[in-house]
């Protein structure tokens, strides 16, 4: 005789606590390991993946008695 219903969601059960197990924790502490692009004005951090304009954007709002290069130097080229 097969299993009922209540056999199938006894195993059910079982596979989703696995898969919360493996799956466990928080993003936290490799979000702060990307951020790695700082303002050297206000040494507020970026992600890394932060685009230069956004760079730019920082800059010109936060600091625009500032030069863009003083607050990204990894900008100038």
């Amino acid at each position: 005789m097969g299993g009922g219903n209540g056999q199938k969601a006894k195993m059910a059960r079982e596979r989703n606590l696995e898969k919360q197990k493996a799956g466990k924790g928080s993003q936290l502490e490799s979000n702060k390991k990307a951020m790695t692009i700082q303002c050297k004005v206000c040494m507020q951090t970026f992600i890394c993946t932060t685009s230069e304009v956004k760079c730019r954007e920082h800059a010109e709002a936060k600091h625009s008695k500032v030069d863009v290069y003083q607050c990204f130097p990894h900008l100038q080229k």
